[in-house]
Formats: structure tokens, sequence, C-alpha cells
């Protein structure tokens, strides 16, 4: 897995590690049980302080994506194949896709736009999208 860090982006950089490592586990480049460096090594390769590494890895064993203990470090908890997300992500998650969706809406994307974005992201994933209707299947 490479990471690439924008350091002008508004996102903040521990958001960016996070993102992309969620990325990866999503397309299969990090699978239940895959190591991550430690904090102080990755944030030596990416130049940045290891707190800001800590916080992105701490995010990620909050959203019970990461198992972190003192003699293992950081490794991968889940994948798409572990089954079922945990209790409550369903509904936390469809809040934060309303709000994106609003987003979408409030710049003036249409609803055929928006859903193929999705599909396209979902097959970037692997997850070989469900059938993205028509804009005239829409209405």
């Amino acid at each position: 897995m490479i990471l690439n860090l924008d350091l002008s982006s508004e996102v903040p950089i521990y958001q960016q590690i996070r993102d992309q490592v969620v990325a990866a586990i999503a397309a299969g480049e990090l699978v239940a049980g895959s190591p991550l460096p430690s904090t102080r090594q990755l944030a030596g390769d990416l130049g940045i302080n290891f707190h800001t590494v800590g916080k992105a890895y701490d995010q990620l064993r909050h959203e019970g994506l990461l198992l972190i203990n003192r003699k293992s470090g950081a490794v991968v908890r889940r994948d798409p194949r572990s089954g079922p997300a945990e209790p409550g992500f369903a509904e936390e998650w469809a809040g934060r896709m309303r709000t994106l969706l609003a987003e979408a809406v409030a710049q003036g994307l249409d609803a055929a736009a928006v859903l193929a974005a999705c599909g396209a992201a979902l097959d970037d994933f692997g997850t070989g999208a469900a059938h993205i209707p028509s804009e005239g299947e829409l209405q």
C-alpha cells in the first residue's frame, strides 16, 4: 500500500491516511491480519509527526478496522470478507452518506451523475456494482 498525501489539501493529514487505509482494505490490498507500519516508522517515511499517524490509527481502531497492541503493533482487523459490519454501522454510515448526497444535490449534480459515480467507486473496490438505472429510469 502506498500513501499519497496532499499537504496543501484542506483535508487533515490524519484523515487522508485513514481514508487511504480504508480504501486499501475495501480494494483488497490489505486483508485481515495485514500489519501496518508503526506510527513512528510511517511518520518518518511520510515526514510528518507521529501523533498524526497515531490519530489516524486510533480512528481506524475505533471504527473496528484495526487492532493495536504493544507487541504486534497495528494490524488490519477486518476486511470485506469478514462478514457483516459491526452492529450500528449501517445506521451511522447512512447518516454520513446522506450528508454526501446532500452536498451533491446542493452543488447541482443530478441523480444519474451521482449514481454513476457510486457505481464507478464500487467497481474500483471490485464489488461488481449493481445495476445503475439510466436517467429515464429515474423519473
